[in-house]
């Protein structure tokens, strides 16, 4: 029917039903052409994901492979070379679609290989570090962290439940390691917006307001994080994660204040433009993304050794100096 042909329909005889059909038929014949270009698009997008999707993963077996064969031509005991080549690698890998299993594999490692007296503190770096370089590769907003946070704990939690005479201090190393590693990810944000140039604004900012938002709220975020994995736990992980939260108050004032100021700066840098701102483990599988993980965690423990190593060297030659 077209609209022409309505023209002989006494529509205040129509009952809804039969107004619906009239309707319904006219739309169709006047949008067919919308319709089918439409469908189009949507096959054409669909195609392009999975070819996205396919590229990226292909980009990820490359880095894999290409830093594997760097690593064969390093000396196994050449224990300072492989962790500088170990840790380009984590800065270099996206971690958000391994991280689970990379944590695991970092934990259980540091349990392992670590002297007990260490082992807290080489777990605490090492969230830190995997903490810090997933969050920083994307956007800086609610969603995103969240998930980060929340697969990062939930992975913790799984370690803790498997060996309770050390599940106090897995966690706690764990969400003081969260805590610094998003806060250096807000730090490192906020001295990008402000030498970034206004032009290049959409390769940080995707929706102005809501990062601004969320920057004002990152203590309300994780402390919701570490709620929701208690809730989800059992009565014993539940008592200590909450515990260990409560103790944690103070050390949020530190996350609270960079990100109160990273929200000024980019209150200073973004405002006016804001409105027109462009937008846009499963370690029991075999699968070689598994392995992957589980050896990526296994380098991220190894750089967190070096690191808190040096630190320690570092601090008792000053002692002893001062003797």
């Amino acid at each position: 029917m077209s609209l022409r042909e309505l023209k002989n329909i006494e529509l205040q005889t129509l009952n809804l039903h039969e107004m619906r059909d009239v309707t319904t038929d006219i739309i169709d014949k006047k949008t067919k052409k919308l319709r089918d270009e439409l469908e189009e698009l949507l096959v054409q997008k669909e195609l392009i994901e999975r070819s996205l999707e396919k590229k990226s993963s292909e980009l990820q077996e490359a880095k894999y492979t290409i830093f594997n064969d760097i690593e064969s031509a390093i000396d196994k005991d050449d224990i300072q070379t492989l962790s500088k080549l170990h840790q380009i690698k984590l800065q270099s890998i996206d971690l958000f679609d391994i991280l689970g299993e990379t944590v695991e594999g970092a934990i259980i490692t540091a349990l392992e290989k670590s002297k007990d007296s260490e082992a807290k503190e080489l777990i605490q770096e090492v969230i830190k570090e995997l903490t810090y370089q997933t969050i920083k590769e994307g956007t800086l907003n609610t969603i995103r962290v969240r998930k980060i946070l929340s697969t990062i704990l939930h992975s913790s939690i799984d370690i803790a439940e498997a060996t309770p005479n050390t599940s106090e201090d897995i966690l706690e190393a764990t969400l003081r390691g969260m805590r610094a590693g998003l806060l250096e990810s807000i730090d490192r944000f906020k001295k990008r917006l402000v030498y970034m140039p206004l032009e290049a604004k959409h390769i940080l900012i995707e929706d102005y307001d809501t990062i601004m938002e969320d920057l004002n709220q990152t203590d309300t975020l994780f402390l919701q994080v570490v709620q929701t994995q208690a809730n989800e736990s059992d009565p014993t992980i539940r008592k200590i994660l909450l515990d260990i939260n409560k103790k944690m108050h103070y050390d949020l004032e530190e996350l609270i204040h960079i990100s109160k100021e990273t929200a000024q700066v980019m209150k200073e840098r973004f405002s006016a433009l804001a409105k027109t701102a462009v937008k846009k483990a499963d370690t029991a599988l075999k699968s070689e993304t598994a392995k992957e993980a589980k050896r990526m965690g296994i380098e991220a423990w190894g750089v967190a050794k070096t690191a808190l190593g040096s630190a320690i060297k570092s601090a008792k030659s000053k002692i002893d100096s001062k003797k």
